[in-house]
C-alpha cells in the first residue's frame, strides 16, 4: 500500500485530503491512501518516514513551505529559484526531491483573466506561497511589490503606506496571507478598498470561504475576483503527475 500525505500545521480543514480521496474513488485506485501529517514543529518531519515507510509523496502547506527545504536531498530547478516547496517526491532509493506546483497552479488560474492593463501588482503577505506567486508574475512580466507589516527591503512596502492612489495604480492584487480564512471569515487584509475599480483583478489564495471579505469588497466595487480553488486543483494535479513520473 502506497501512502501520500499533506504536511502542515492545523490542517484538519485541508483541501488536499478530500480531493485525493475523491480522486482515488473516481479512478478506482485501491492501493494508495492520503493522510494529513499535522506537525506542531517542522523538527517532527523526519518522524513521518520512521513511522510510515510506505510514504511515496507529500504536499506541504503553511507554515512549512520554506522550513521543509533543509530536510530534502534535492530541489527541482523551479523550487530552487522560488525558494519554497509544496510537493515532495520520495524516489525508489528513498531520496526526497522538492518541487513547487503552486507556481503552476497560480499562473494557469490567473492567465485567462489578465488584461493588458494588469501590469502592476501587489502581493499581500511574504510567506512561502507568496514566493511562488512572485515567480509567476516575473514569468508573466508583471511588476510587483510585496506588502508586509514589517518590510525588510525595497521590494516590500508596509500596509501603513498603502494609499488609495497606490491601490488604484496596482490593478492586480493577490492575497497570499491567511487573513480571512475560515473560521475568521469577517477578517480581511487592511488595505484602502475605496481605491479599487472595475479595472482591478483581485485574487485570493484562500478557498474557504468561497468568497472572502477581501473578494467581496472587490466585487462590490465591480472588480473581477478569483478565489484559490482552481489554483489548488491545478497544483494538486501537477503534484499527482510528479509522484507518478
Amino acid at each position: 500500500m502506497n501512502k501520500l500525505g499533506l504536511v502542515g500545521k492545523q490542517i484538519s480543514y485541508s483541501f488536499s485530503s478530500n480531493y485525493f480521496k475523491q480522486k482515488f474513488e473516481d479512478l478506482n485506485i485501491t492501493d494508495t491512501t492520503y493522510q494529513n501529517f499535522d506537525l506542531e514543529d517542522i523538527s517532527e518531519f523526519p518522524s513521518i518516514f520512521k513511522n510510515h515507510s510506505e510514504v511515496k509523496g507529500l504536499n506541504v502547506t503553511i507554515p512549512y513551505k520554506e522550513q521543509v527545504m533543509v530536510y530534502l536531498d534535492k530541489l527541482d530547478k523551479k523550487a530552487k529559484d522560488i525558494g519554497a516547496v509544496n510537493t515532495i517526491k520520495i524516489t525508489r532509493k528513498g531520496k526526497l526531491i522538492g518541487y513547487n506546483t503552486d507556481y503552476y497552479g497560480f499562473k494557469n488560474s490567473l492567465k485567462p483573466y489578465l488584461q493588458p492593463h494588469h501590469k502592476e501588482a501587489l502581493i499581500l503577505g511574504t510567506g512561502g506561497a507568496s514566493k511562488a506567486i512572485a515567480y509567476a508574475l516575473k514569468k508573466l512580466k508583471i511588476n510587483f511589490k510585496y506588502v508586509s507589516r514589517s518590510p525588510k527591503n525595497d521590494q516590500t512596502i508596509s500596509y501603513d503606506s498603502l494609499t488609495e492612489d497606490v491601490i488604484n495604480t496596482h490593478k492586480l492584487i493577490i492575497n497570499c496571507s491567511p487573513v480571512g480564512t475560515f473560521p475568521n471569515i469577517s477578517d480581511c487584509p487592511d488595505i484602502p478598498y475605496q481605491g479599487i475599480t472595475n479595472q482591478h483583478l483581485l485574487f485570493d489564495l484562500i478557498y474557504n470561504p468561497e468568497e472572502t471579505t477581501f473578494l467581496r469588497n472587490g466585487r462590490e466595487r465591480k472588480a473581477t475576483t478569483l478565489n484559490g480553488l482552481n489554483m489548488l486543483v491545478l497544483q494538486a494535479e501537477k503534484a499527482w503527475e510528479i509522484w507518478n513520473l
